[in-house]
């Protein structure tokens, strides 16, 4: 069903040399109530490992660990040995998280946020419009190009979203339900992108409710259990 394509969505991320990102029995609790039972995972150039588990079980708190913006109780991650922390220009360099929704600004276009993200991580200016429009087309919302996100759907609020995330630089994405209000065919193109960023060396791991994109992508799945 879902092809491997090279689209816009992979232009930035093909760098050379492999990278591992590791968790090692993080946990995660407050004034005794436990947000995360201890988990461990392993995740490398190229692979998907896919997070299951039913809604309250921890699976957004362990992304935020593995994003380096939540601190764990116990346990360690780190990427290539380095301690992961969202404060350290390595770790944001490195890893772009959708973890609820990015921050938008209502008086600009959704082709302006990724022009802006885009010279945010060094990106060619001469080219960031052309890039930009051909990651809108390859997840089918090009032509809302010049809509302010106030003015989307659900759907296309989640489309474009995950534009701001996948037009990044980034070796490792973090992606929270990303199928979240994608009707069939749009979780089929963003199954195809993810396949793709796999395919170019990029690291992916997904809390994922939905039984055909896990199927397509995941190497591997943890099943993260609720206490």
């Amino acid at each position: 069903m879902f092809g491997r394509r090279q689209d816009a969505a992979v232009d930035h991320a093909a760098v050379p040399g492999p990278l591992t990102l590791e968790a090692v029995e993080v946990a995660k609790h407050i004034e005794g109530n436990v947000l995360l039972a201890p988990s461990t995972l392993t995740v490398r150039s190229g692979e998907c490992v896919v997070l299951r588990g039913a809604n309250g079980s921890g699976k957004t708190t362990f992304l935020r660990i593995l994003a380096g913006t939540l601190e764990p109780s116990e346990g360690s991650v780190a990427l290539d040995g380095r301690a992961v922390d969202e404060r350290d220009p390595a770790t944001r360099a490195l890893v772009a998280p959708l973890i609820g929704s990015p921050a938008a600004y209502r008086d600009l276009t959704l082709i302006d946020h990724l022009v802006l993200v885009d010279s945010t991580w060094g990106g060619e200016i001469r080219t960031a419009d052309d890039r930009a429009d051909d990651l809108l087309a390859t997840l089918e919302i090009d032509h809302l190009s010049e809509r302010f996100p106030h003015e989307l759907s659900s759907g296309q609020q989640q489309l474009f979203h995950l534009a701001m995330v996948l037009f990044r630089p980034a070796r490792v994405l973090l992606l929270d339900e990303p199928e979240q209000r994608l009707d069939t065919h749009k979780r089929e193109v963003l199954t195809e992108i993810l396949l793709a960023r796999k395919a170019s060396g990029t690291a992916v791991v997904a809390a994922c409710h939905d039984r055909d994109m896990t199927a397509a992508l995941a190497d591997r799945v943890v099943d993260v259990i609720g206490v």
